[in-house]
């Protein structure tokens, strides 16, 4: 099995800037969030059992599920939450499986935003976190999303704290600085983390 490095951090914290950097090496990308987004294309079983349930009003004039619409939904109903998480968790816990086995490289980088949440850190070998002020948080998810500062907050509120992403944390990046700062950080822990998987590898074979 390869060696798995779980990437999180809550939302705006520049997860994909550290992803890119890490990718810009050569090392593998599986990313829960493009998965959860390629199940609920159109023609795929879940964006069929989406549309069932909330009629063709859930989707844009392009076929395509309406991201916005169907946010508002679960935001406002923990039912409707649920049911979709039943749905949707499962199908991307099997693709993101299906990638990781299939990863040839002597490491694999998890980008896993609900690493937390969910409580799968035991499902990586180590976990590195991109850390970030709350308040840096809300800025950028208000610029980057267009949404107020109180709907920022109530997605905030809604993922887990950064004292327990901390905590879970094998190696912190902060990414609060100038983005010129990431690719030398992840270019030694690129070097440590091919270490890492190389001693675990002899370790399984002895």
């Amino acid at each position: 099995m390869t060696y798995i490095v779980a990437l999180t951090g809550g939302i705006g914290s520049g997860k994909s800037t550290v992803a890119n950097a890490f990718a810009d090496l050569g090392v593998p990308l599986v990313d829960a969030d493009i998965i959860a987004r390629q199940i609920v294309e159109p023609g795929m079983p879940a964006l069929n059992e989406i549309k069932a349930r909330y009629g063709y009003s859930i989707l844009l004039a392009d076929g395509s599920l309406n991201r916005a619409k169907l946010r508002e939904k679960i935001f406002s109903d923990p039912m409707e939450k649920n049911w979709l998480n039943a749905l949707l968790h499962p199908l991307i816990q099997q693709e993101t499986q299906r990638q990781l086995a299939a990863a040839k490289a002597a490491y694999v980088l998890w980008v896993v935003p609900l690493l937390v949440e969910n409580n799968l850190s035991h499902r990586a070998n180590r976990v590195l976190v991109v850390d970030v002020t709350p308040e840096i948080q809300l800025r950028r998810t208000m610029a980057r999303d267009g949404i107020s500062r109180q709907q920022a907050e109530h997605i905030l509120a809604s993922q887990a704290t950064r004292q327990q992403r901390l905590a879970c944390a094998d190696d912190i990046i902060d990414n609060s600085g100038d983005p010129s700062t990431i690719p030398p950080l992840v270019a030694s822990l690129h070097h440590r983390y091919l270490r890492l998987a190389t001693v675990t590898q002899q370790d399984l074979h002895r």
